[in-house]
Parts: structure tokens; C-alpha cells; sequence
């Protein structure tokens, strides 16, 4: 008689997910996401941030699932997969702010002593930092650093193509947001 995935132990589930069965991964995903979250929402303190962050441990999860060696408890290499990528989203964000200002402050260098021109910039930059994160990326990687599309999409790791559709929908989005902030 087979044991059901929820009657498995973990060292069960992990040996047969290291063999690559899919339903014995789920249900350690299954067992472990609620762990995870409230570990990444307690270190992070935004849930949606937690959210990222515990489906990146999952996505670590299955990358390292094989080199697991069980010297000590699971939950114990889980802290660690989800400290370690809630690190990696504080140093992304701390690089991604200091990008941002690194922007804002180029751009206000560029415009020289015209308060007018100032006062636009300052409100077009105001609006790229209020984009989604890809499209705010693109933006700054092609047009505040002067990469080229493809160069862009190998620093974000994504298609060419998909760098030109940030970058379009971004410009969308800013005459919307530029046009809104003209009202207030």
C-alpha cells in the first residue's frame, strides 16, 4: 500500500523529489509554502514582497532540491534559501534605489539652470519611478544609461523584444502619469 504525499515524511518527499518526481516537489512546496511566507513577511515586513520571496525560495527550492544533503533538519536549509533571497531582494532594491537617484540627479544635471525645464523633469522623473518595475528598468537602462535593447535585456535577462515592449508600454503609461500629475 502506497502512502499518500501528505502522510510522507519530508525525507521521503525529498528523496523522491531528488529523483525528480514532480508530486513529491509539490507537496513539499505545499507542506513548506506557509513556512516560508511567514518567514519571508516577518523578515521583509511587506507581504507582497513576502510573496516574491517565497516564490523564489520555491523556484531555489527546485534548482537545489538534489544537493540537499540532510545534515541537518529541512526547515533548518529553508531558513537559509529564504534568508539568503531575502538578502538578495534587499540588495537589489539598494541598487535599484541608487540607480534611481544616480537617474533623477543626471537628469536634473542635464537640464541646466531652467527652473521650467526643472520642474518637468523633476515631474517625468517622479512618473518613471512610479512604473512597474521591468518597464521603470528598461527605461533606465536605455535611456539613463544609453544601452542599447539588446544590452538592456541581457542585463534584466529577458528577450530584446521584450525590453522593446517595457520600453513602449512605459511610454504609455508616462504620458498618462505626466498628463495626471499636470491636473493636480
Amino acid at each position: 500500500m502506497m502512502l499518500d504525499d501528505g502522510d510522507a515524511s519530508d525525507a521521503d518527499l525529498i528523496g523522491r523529489a531528488r529523483d525528480g518526481d514532480r508530486a513529491a516537489f509539490g507537496a513539499l512546496v505545499e507542506r513548506h509554502y506557509d513556512f516560508v511566507h511567514r518567514l519571508a513577511w516577518r523578515w521583509s515586513g511587506d507581504r507582497t514582497n513576502a510573496e516574491d520571496i517565497a516564490q523564489d525560495v520555491c523556484v531555489r527550492m527546485g534548482r537545489s532540491i538534489r544537493t540537499y544533503r540532510g545534515d541537518g533538519s529541512f526547515t533548518t536549509w529553508l531558513y537559509a534559501l529564504t534568508l539568503n533571497a531575502v538578502r538578495d531582494m534587499a540588495r537589489k532594491a539598494a541598487r535599484e534605489t541608487v540607480k534611481a537617484q544616480a537617474y533623477g540627479v543626471e537628469m536634473l544635471a542635464m537640464a541646466g539652470p531652467d527652473s521650467a525645464a526643472d520642474e518637468q523633469l523633476e515631474a517625468l522623473w517622479h512618473a518613471v519611478r512610479r512604473l512597474p518595475d521591468k518597464q521603470r528598468d528598461a527605461v533606465l537602462l536605455v535611456y539613463g544609461e544609453g544601452l542599447a535593447h539588446g544590452a538592456a535585456a541581457e542585463v534584466m535577462a529577458i528577450s530584446e523584444a521584450t525590453v522593446s515592449w517595457h520600453i513602449h508600454e512605459a511610454k504609455k503609461r508616462l504620458k498618462v502619469l505626466v498628463r495626471q500629475a499636470g491636473e493636480v
